[in-house]
């Protein structure tokens, strides 16, 4: 794991950039990052892609699961229209880390248009780190340092990609399908690891219970209602027993 920024006195904002760079080449998630990519170049090259293409698909969708999205799709000749409305539901998930994130970016002088670039890098990887090692950085340089981790990050993406694209050919199918799954299995750990709070650990239980009851029902958008019903389950919960505690004796 990146050993966490030091407070320091806010520097430029090329210093900070580099900064947010080396967090993400010290990180465990690149390491996760590349061997999901090396599944996701192997998976582009059975359905014929280019490694230009699966580069390119890097840079401009910038998620996993939406990308093997993507090629699978594309890969089984969906129209386009499917392919942009499956990718499109697949990425609300990253919507609520993007709000959670911005916050902590923005100053009274921060223009909208600096946070896009920000919201573009933010993933799961992205997201926990910066997380954890913004509260180090100066207000000033989080810009600038999120920007770098998420380039950090992309770049290992994009290597680790066509390094997959040309393993192909001797990488094993269910070794490929492995390799994926290593994104979400690093931030199903990290989330646990650093919730503090019990309605945190709460809903993380709801979700391994409900969850499974769903799919094995075979309920429509199956992940968007575990979210739905652990989240609100555990909030109310825990609202319930905050007024419990608050109540006189």
């Amino acid at each position: 794991m990146s050993t966490p920024l030091q407070s320091n006195p806010p520097q430029p904002a090329t210093r900070a950039f580099l900064s947010g760079i080396m967090a993400a080449w010290t990180s465990v998630f690149a390491l996760v990052l590349a061997g999901s990519y090396v599944g996701i170049g192997a998976l582009a090259h059975e359905f014929g892609f280019s490694v230009g293409w699966m580069v390119a698909s890097t840079l401009l969708v910038w998620a996993a699961p939406a990308q093997v999205i993507l090629v699978s799709t594309l890969g089984a000749g969906a129209a386009l229209i499917e392919v942009a409305l499956a990718i499109t539901l697949s990425a609300v998930r990253l919507l609520p880390m993007v709000m959670a994130l911005l916050p902590l970016l923005r100053t009274e002088r921060t223009r909208q248009r600096e946070l896009i670039l920000p919201a573009h890098f933010t993933a799961i990887s992205m997201w926990v780190e910066s997380l954890r090692l913004l509260p180090q950085v100066p207000r000033e340089n989080r810009i600038a340092w999120c920007n770098g981790i998420g380039a950090g990050f992309m770049g290992v993406a994009c290597a680790a990609s066509a390094a997959g694209y040309y393993l192909a050919g001797g990488l094993p199918l269910p070794l490929a399908a492995m390799l994926l799954f290593l994104t979400p299995m690093s931030f199903l750990v990290s989330v646990v690891r650093n919730s503090r709070l019990v309605v945190d650990r709460l809903a993380f239980g709801l979700g391994f219970v409900v969850g499974p009851l769903l799919t094995w029902g075979k309920v429509d958008l199956a992940l968007m209602w575990t979210g739905l019903i652990g989240g609100s389950a555990a909030y109310a919960a825990s609202r319930l027993y905050s007024a419990r505690k608050r109540r006189p004796p």
